[in-house]
């Protein structure tokens, strides 16, 4: 099945036609260089890799995780001036790390967006809790697809490393802001949690998100486990990080990139892609 129109050299997915979105997320792992790093982590030696596989799959939505500013500018540059980027660092200064949403200005139209930290004080930005030692937070935004105008919601978030309690509340909290939103809804992110944990049954809790690998029509390559840690990656190994939608969603292709660009590694996880077609929905 073709949803959309032929991809670049080298792309598992590549450009989609309207009103399909292509969605991508992806931990590209915190900028670093020097003797500290080995050269496969290396921030100098994986950005020409990260540049040639997002210009090559051109995601019209994609969801960030461990993103400093260096690389934030990076995206940019490989997806086109024209991209936008909302979410700042998780710190409380707004600086650090962050989860940032990129997206296509010229396909999606942006309603409303917001950024929360991930604990009992959402609105206090830099706010811990939960067992995690160092601030989470999620990123979320209302669109409009242009074509269509169907409205819907993306999130965007990296669960915490070490605290299964914090992954559990996140995922809960992540699970209700989609129910009072609303509207059909795409969740990505790292979620640092396989499929039989508590946090990912959390989010899949009463049918309100599904896998979209499960759904998909169209599966283009294997299901790598996503975090191989820059070794060559394997069928069957975990899968932590997801892009998610709530029923109702059409998945029409969904992938797990392993590509290595010129023989260098992007990151030490491997980007998940879908296909997302959203109903028609009245302004």
């Amino acid at each position: 099945m073709r949803v959309g129109p032929a991809p670049a050299t080298d792309a598992l997915i590549g450009p989609v036609a309207a009103p399909d979105v292509h969605v991508m997320t992806f931990n590209i792992r915190r900028a670093g260089d020097g003797m500290l790093h080995r050269r496969a982590d290396r921030w100098s030696w994986r950005e020409p890799a990260v540049r040639d596989l997002l210009t090559a799959e051109r995601p019209t939505l994609l969801g960030l995780q461990e993103a400093l500013p260096r690389v934030v500018s990076s995206v940019r540059d490989a997806l086109g001036a024209g991209h936008r980027v909302i979410g700042t660092g998780r710190g409380a200064d707004g600086r650090g790390e962050g989860t940032p949403i990129v997206y296509d200005p010229a396909r999606l139209e942006l309603r409303d967006w917001d950024q929360r930290a991930l604990s009992d004080a959402p609105d206090r930005p830099g706010s811990t809790g939960w067992g995690n030692l160092i601030p989470r937070i999620v990123v979320w935004a209302e669109f409009a697809e242009r074509t269509t105008r169907a409205r819907f919601l993306a999130v965007n978030t990296h669960l915490d490393h070490l605290s299964p309690r914090s992954r559990l509340r996140s995922a809960i909290s992540i699970r209700r802001l989609v129910s009072e939103r609303g509207l059909p809804a795409v969740v990505m992110g790292d979620l640092n949690a396989g499929a039989g944990s508590p946090a990912v049954r959390a989010l899949h809790e009463h049918g309100a998100l599904v896998d979209s690998w499960d759904t998909a029509i169209d599966r283009r390559g294997a299901r790598w486990g996503t975090y191989p840690g820059y070794r060559a990656p394997r069928i069957g190994g975990r899968v932590i990080d997801r892009i998610l939608a709530t029923p109702g969603v059409q998945v029409r292709a969904a992938a797990v990139n392993a590509t290595a660009p010129g023989g260098r590694r992007p990151s030490d996880h491997l980007p998940v892609q879908a296909v997302l077609r959203f109903g028609e929905e009245p302004e």
